[in-house]
């Protein structure tokens, strides 16, 4: 039999973590093993812990009571299957547990990938239940796997927190701030949002990220968290909260208040510090869920326009974002713990990209 080994994490508190060791259930038909090769974790994977329960995220892979797997973007190898149209040794890349393994069940299976039809799946958000074959794939080249892993996923959202910011006017915004502007996701918006006329993008981060923010030139202003009260407090902002911090949330509205006109939380980087939304002046924060525009949009645009843009944007950013990154892999549980907990506690640099395997 094949052993599954897990990386869990408590759904309480995020620095309590352990590996378990499993046998893989058989398969039946129609099923198919994946073997987790290596993925990307990044602050976004942070993200998903700490709105695990909000967003549905411990949902994708179920785990032990009061645990959770964490999702991550990576590869994974067919190593067994008993579905007629995904043959053994085939590549995938999509969203996988923290996991050495996976079963999926193929559903709508095409030479570009298929969509995983577990029934615990079944009323979660699309996009993140499809798996991308390698050899289907018009923009996969193996050379360009670990950029794809720490970028790909993050630009996507990058890509539609631009284009929703976009397709609402900016809610009458001439500035955009956003915060954890060290972030991929953040300097991904920053990039695109820096293609709109009109439209002020500034970055706030932490004095010790300044230099590296500035250097991506992506933002037209960058500041750190405590020279917020610098900001013309007369200029109309939307505000998109990739730190999740409660102070800084705090300090935006209370620093633009009527003229916030929009604001949003993307991430949690600073998710131990997420404090209350209650009684702040200015627009009402809300969640910005990707998949919902991303869904919208593929209605308006069909499945291959959406494709094209979003393709077309990627290719745009990879360029220049190739540069702003050192790609670091990492192999082993030891090393595994070391970056997770890093992540966690906010010691990760932003220029480290990191490449996780079992």
């Amino acid at each position: 039999m094949t052993a599954t080994t897990h990386f869990l994490v408590s759904k309480k508190d995020l620095h309590k973590t352990e590996f378990t060791k499993e046998e893989t259930p058989a398969l039946e038909d129609g099923e198919v093993l994946l073997r987790v090769d290596r993925f990307a974790f990044t602050a976004n994977n942070v993200t998903y812990a700490a709105f695990g329960d909000a967003m549905k995220y411990w949902q994708f892979f179920p785990a032990p009571e009061g645990f959770g797997r964490i999702p991550v973007w990576g590869f994974a190898d067919v190593a067994e299957s008993r579905h007629p149209g995904v043959t053994e040794g085939e590549r995938f890349y999509g969203y996988y547990p923290m996991s050495t393994h996976l079963i999926v069940s193929p559903d709508k299976v095409t030479p570009a990938g298929f969509s995983d039809s577990a029934a615990h799946r079944a009323e979660l958000a699309v996009v993140y239940n499809y798996y991308n074959n390698t050899k289907g794939d018009p923009a996969y080249t193996p050379d360009m796997e670990d950029l794809q892993m720490i970028f790909r996923p993050l630009f996507m959202t990058s890509f539609l927190i631009d284009d929703f910011l976009a397709d609402n006017d900016f809610f009458g915004a001439t500035q955009v701030v956003l915060s954890s502007a060290s972030s991929k996701t953040a300097f991904g918006a920053a990039f695109q949002l820096a293609k709109r006329n009109g439209i002020k993008v500034v970055g706030l981060t932490s004095k010790g990220n300044m230099d590296f923010v500035k250097s991506l030139g992506c933002y037209d202003e960058v500041i750190a968290y405590d020279d917020i009260q610098s900001l013309n407090a007369e200029t109309k902002t939307a505000y998109v909260d990739m730190a999740g911090s409660g102070k800084v949330r705090h300090d935006i509205h209370t620093h633009f208040a009527d003229r916030l006109v929009y604001s949003c939380a993307v991430g949690a980087s600073h998710w131990d510090e997420m404090g209350s939304n209650e009684d702040l002046p200015g627009a009402k924060p809300t969640l910005f869920f990707a998949p919902a525009q991303g869904q919208k949009r593929v209605q308006e645009w069909g499945a291959q326009g959406f494709q094209a843009k979003t393709a077309e944007a990627w290719m745009d950013f990879i360029k220049p974002a190739a540069s702003w990154i050192d790609v670091k892999r990492h192999s082993g549980q030891e090393s595994m713990l070391e970056i997770y907990c890093n992540m966690v506690d906010g010691r990760a640099h932003p220029r480290d990209g990191h490449i996780l395997s079992f």
